[in-house]
């Protein structure tokens, strides 16, 4: 007997700690100092509910998915002896116990072992549950027969040591979300509605889920044809949630063989086969990876950053910054304001290289640019009346007369208006036809043009000025040939010249032209891809394919609105001595029409095709160039990604997070497995977990 008495004691002595005073580190009595309030009486330094809360949760760390106050059921385990109160001691041994590999677990464990002597008993750890439970929330049978194979029959009722108290939390989950879907299938047919599926996740998984998935979970329904979600789903869902480490770890593994850095479905489960020794994922839990991850990238290759916002808890929807409780801390919002702080400049730099890249790639077509403009504003039906016989012969007079130089006339306020005017084209064709799409991800052909129409009409408000300007420098080095003394301009004074409202001259027919060239170009280049090059979830589109796919949507838009071009440019361009002065839109069209025949209208629309392929080309290769030789600073190097692409998964650690808080948060985690409102509902007399074994009816001590 005495040896299954030390064995016993030893049992113990490892799941609820030794009385004896600890080996105490300069690191763990700084902590607890810190902290400690002094005892008015005795002197004696201690840690209170609130003070030990201060101490394991920083209020500068993430409170959105686990309420700070819920940290003060871990008081309870520190608390050892029950006396509402932490003493150095204590927290040396709580320190101890949050650096021990299965802290998550044995937190637990103590929690509910009520009465301190290594046991957890049913009645004890069902009443804990029904006082911690949030009244509205899903009830759990606690009778029901998964709980009677742990626990015992009514009649046989056993209770739990550590070893068997884990392994039940370890299935916990999977049974309340089992339980809740039969209580919500109330016609037997295996299937819930969307809602339904949601609130189970919401209360039985919300701490576990980043804001992207809680705020996607209606969408599952999704991945089948049918309108409702079915229990496959729900346990597919409910796999892949258990198994977020090991998914992590084949996604880096798989998205590291690849020269883009990113995957399809196929690359990871050909992954998974090669890194688990049996097929642990089936191809519906891939399915439901992929989906969430694809929601806001529906290409079909994804990259770490896709999955981020799946696996990564901690992601959150920007929008809930916005929305955040008054209640969140001063820290917090320090904190919170650092992030913001971080995805601007992010946004600055992503915009920087745009700009840049885009200039590059005006800068590189500007001379056909100017051919275009010199061609279209050309006056006179007769050969022997026209400066420039066609574009060939235009470049050539123009080295000729104005030097290489003259090829660049008004090319600054080109690549100061070319980044703002991409930039708003590009935002806002993305944001209607976002508001414009169902959500099965399909959006109509008239929506596509709606979305690009209003993209280019937007556009026109900022680029209208700076094309006036671009194209009366453009024309200048031809007068000045042609009449002497002639003086030159400046793109200052023109703007002075001009006015604010001269500025906008010729604006209807830049509507008339950017409107139609974007509600083409944006649903073509679309189409291209997905009917043509046959892009789609599962296949992405190479850099070719890509370029020459713009190239040919740009054709038929620019050359379809080139008289709105020609129109644009004659009521823009300042009349010389002699030539007949434009009133308005419809007058300059007629007079075009009357005194140059229909052929005029389309006057440098070969020089705008020419001009628009290569730019988009130059554009591109500009901005990969350019993210490689200027990378973001402070972004380190952390995982090699396809040049163009954001960095790669940045909030998953590489390594575990072994801090108090961390582990104390995962602990946090596997209780709130039971219930999600666990911890947040005050006791009665509000001292604590101490006095839990007296309200309960239990008298034992603590050991």
């Amino acid at each position: 007997m005495s040896g299954v008495s030390t064995v016993k004691e030893a049992v113990k002595e490892s799941l609820v700690g030794v009385e004896e005073p600890a080996q105490l580190s300069a690191q763990t009595k700084a902590r607890f100092n810190s902290h400690a309030i002094k005892d008015p009486q005795t002197g004696e330094l201690y840690l209170g509910p609130d003070q030990f809360i201060d101490a394991i949760a920083p209020k500068d760390e993430d409170y959105h998915k686990i309420k700070r106050e819920q940290y003060s059921i871990l008081f309870g385990v520190a608390d050892s002896k029950g006396t509402g109160r932490v003493s150095l001691t204590d927290w040396s041994v709580f320190e101890n116990l949050l650096n021990k590999p299965d802290a998550e677990y044995e937190i637990a464990f103590r929690l509910f072992d009520v009465d301190r002597d290594g046991i957890v008993k049913y009645e004890d750890f069902k009443r804990l549950y029904e006082l911690n439970k949030g009244p509205d929330n899903i009830p759990f049978d606690w009778d029901c027969e998964w709980a009677k194979l742990y626990t015992g029959g009514k009649k046989n009722r056993h209770h739990l040591n550590y070893a068997q108290f884990s392994q039940m939390l370890r299935g916990l989950q999977g049974e309340r979300i089992r339980q809740a879907f039969q209580r919500f299938d109330k016609d037997g047919d295996g299937y819930i509605n969307p809602e339904d599926f949601e609130r189970i996740i919401r209360e039985t998984s919300r701490h576990k889920l980043s804001d992207h998935l809680l705020n996607n979970l209606h969408t599952l329904c999704n991945i089948s044809a049918s309108s409702k979600v079915s229990y496959a789903n729900v346990r597919a869902f409910q796999n892949m949630i258990m198994e977020m480490d090991l998914v992590e770890l084949i996604l880096r593994r798989a998205v590291s063989k690849t020269k883009d850095g990113k995957i399809t479905r196929s690359e990871f489960m050909n992954e998974a086969a090669g890194i688990t020794r049996f097929s642990l994922f089936t191809p519906m839990e891939a399915d439901i990876l992929f989906h969430f991850a694809s929601l806001d990238e529906p290409s079909g290759r994804l990259g770490l950053r896709d999955f981020a916002k799946v696996l990564d808890p901690s992601w959150r929807n920007p929008m809930y910054d916005v929305l955040d409780t008054a209640s969140q801390t001063v820290g917090k919002a320090a904190s919170t304001g650092g992030a913001v702080l971080r995805q601007a400049a992010e946004s600055a730099y992503n915009f920087g290289l745009g700009s840049l890249a885009g200039a590059f790639g005006a800068f590189m077509v500007y001379p056909i640019d100017l051919v275009k403009t010199r061609l279209q504003n050309q006056r006179g039906a007769q050969p022997g009346q026209r400066l420039y016989k066609n574009s060939i012969d235009c470049f050539q007079k123009v080295v000729r007369n104005e030097g290489v130089r003259g090829l660049y006339s008004g090319v600054l306020p080109q690549l100061v208006g070319v980044a703002p005017e991409k930039a708003i084209k590009l935002t806002v064709n993305d944001l209607v036809r976002g508001r414009l799409t169902d959500k099965q991800g399909k959006i109509p052909l008239w929506a596509e043009i709606v979305a690009g129409g209003t993209a280019g009409g937007c556009q026109v408000v900022f680029t209208n000025p700076l094309e006036i300007v671009k194209i009366r420098l453009q024309i200048q080095g031809e007068v000045a040939k042609t009449v002497e003394g002639t003086p030159k301009r400046s793109a200052m004074w023109i703007v002075r010249n001009l006015g604010l409202v001269g500025l906008y001259k010729g604006a209807s027919a830049c509507l008339l032209r950017d409107v139609p060239f974007s509600a083409i170009y944006f649903p073509t280049y679309s189409h291209l891809k997905k009917d043509f090059f046959g892009e789609s979830a599962t296949k992405k589109l190479g850099v070719l394919q890509l370029l020459t796919a713009g190239a040919i949507a740009g054709m038929p838009a620019a050359y379809l609105t080139t008289p709105c071009d020609v129109i644009k440019t004659r009521l823009q361009v300042e009349a010389r001595k002699g030539e007949a002065t434009y009133n308005g839109l419809r007058h300059c069209a007629k007079t075009i029409w009357k005194e140059e025949g229909f052929t005029a209208f389309f006057k440098g629309g070969p020089a705008r095709i020419f001009r628009s392929s290569p730019q988009f080309g130059f554009t591109l290769a500009a901005y990969e160039v350019l993210q490689t030789l200027l990378p973001m600073p402070g972004s380190g190097h952390k995982e090699k990604v396809h040049v163009g692409m954001p960095d790669a998964l940045t909030s998953l650690t590489h390594k575990k997070d072994s801090s108090h808080f961390a582990r104390s948060r995962n602990a946090l985690k596997i209780i709130l497995d039971l219930d999600e409102d666990f911890g947040k509902i005050k006791m009665p007399n509000e001292k604590g977990w101490k006095s839990l074994p007296r309200m309960m009816g239990g008298g034992g001590q603590a050991a």
